[in-house]
């Protein structure tokens, strides 16, 4: 059988869909100046798709600062991987930013938070060592474990009682080989905004001997009193071996670091793959990174008015009755009861009668019959659009339960 030939039955769970959906349930184009109204297939729509939590995306500081640093450095410089020509004191300085910030002794920037991850996971484990991990880390933690020759064990999310069984099986595992044990798990869990079990992780470490590894994407400039992240806001900033977090998030922007004890991130440097033979960031954006760090650290409104806008939309969707889950964070999943075609008319209905776009998860992702809607409110949203979203989720929401988006064939409009 020729390689392609599959191609074309083996299709993955979305991909089977892309006729009908592409260009609007997946790869949707929003467009124009970075803010909560953009335009989609040539209408305005209210925007609760973009990870630009504290507003930093399109603030004229930040514009002005990566004009600045392109008009200084080009897109070129510095040339080659870092290791062999692409290091610069800049870079250096900014690692020294980030590691006073989030409490740790040093720090590493990696190109890309996927694949900075997984080849920190391929680089902490050897054959010998063993890995346990909740069930919901994100698919980079996964693909890094793919990669990896450690013994892997699995424990349902943040279920501690199976946790210890796995601990319990990964200790017998390294007695035999003389091996180490790594914990993984996230701060937040940016499906569902759900917190990872820190502390009562952490109150196992005595007994079994581990290190943990944090992935706090999503909690790193939104947790904590002063923007550390999770470990910062559940006291525990201290007992995380690994800190972990990406600049896609709070910084709007491209790129991850890794911070640790000085000895870690020293081997980090000369063992991550991805980072020994990859070019290293063009300047313009590590210092764009670094005006983003400052304005997080220095001017803590933008994460109070992210937080003003947090718990008006999580409080007026409680109120009426919605289920948005454990979320303790700024991600704020709506679930809802309905089929896949049911969700397809649903997202229609929101997204060209009521100009709001947000994303859509179903099956597999979530269990059969339920339909998740996740929203990402910023510092950049107002109480306005609020309320306006609340209005029109209570419509949809009266329509899904009367069957009318059983009965409707809205998909062919898309």
């Amino acid at each position: 059988m020729d390689l392609f030939d599959k191609l074309k039955v083996d299709k993955s769970p979305i991909g089977q869909h892309a006729k009908i959906g592409h260009g609007y349930f997946a790869f949707p184009k929003l467009e124009g100046e970075l803010a909560p109204r953009m335009k989609f297939r040539g209408k305005m729509v209210l925007n609760w798709s973009l990870n630009n939590y504290i507003g930093l995306g399109n603030h004229p500081e930040v514009r002005q600062a990566d004009v600045d640093a392109t008009e200084q450095f080009g897109l070129a410089y510095p040339m080659g991987s870092r290791m062999m020509s692409g290091n610069s004191n800049i870079l250096e300085k900014f690692e020294a930013q980030l590691s006073e910030f989030v409490q740790k002794e040093d720090t590493v920037v990696v190109n890309y938070g996927y694949q900075g991850i997984m080849s920190a996971i391929q680089a902490l484990l050897g054959r010998k060592d063993a890995v346990v991990y909740d069930s919901e880390c994100h698919a980079c933690i996964v693909d890094g474990l793919w990669l990896s020759v450690a013994k892997r064990y699995v424990f349902p999310h943040n279920n501690m009682e199976n946790f210890e069984k796995q601990l319990e099986r990964a200790k017998k595992h390294t007695e035999k080989t003389g091996g180490g044990i790594l914990v993984i798990t996230e701060g937040v869990y940016g499906m569902m905004g759900d917190l990872g079990k820190l502390r009562e992780i952490i109150s196992f470490k005595e007994k079994y001997g581990f290190r943990l590894l944090v992935d706090d994407a999503h909690g790193f400039g939104t947790m904590g009193e002063t923007g550390v992240g999770t470990g910062e806001h559940l006291g525990v900033q201290d007992q995380i071996d690994v800190y972990f977090s990406t600049f896609a998030k709070s910084m709007a922007s491209i790129g991850a670091f890794l911070s640790s004890s000085e000895e870690v991130i020293q081997y980090l440097r000369y063992t991550m793959r991805s980072q020994i033979f990859a070019k290293t960031l063009p300047m313009p954006i590590t210092v764009g990174n670094m005006k983003r760090l400052e304005m997080l650290r220095t001017q803590p409104q933008h994460r109070e008015q992210l937080w003003k806008v947090v718990n008006a939309l999580q409080k007026g969707l409680r109120d009426r009755g919605f289920n948005i889950g454990n979320t303790e964070s700024p991600v704020t999943p709506v679930f809802l009861s309905g089929g896949t075609n049911e969700a397809g008319n649903l997202i229609i209905d929101l997204r060209e009668n009521f100009n709001i776009f947000c994303s859509v998860v179903v099956y597999p992702v979530v269990p059969k019959d339920v339909i998740l809607l996740r929203l990402i409110p910023t510092a950049a949203h107002s109480l306005e659009d609020v309320n306006e979203t609340i209005a029109a989720f209570e419509q949809v929401k009266d329509k899904l339960i009367s069957g009318q988006y059983a009965n409707t064939q809205l998909v062919s409009q898309a």
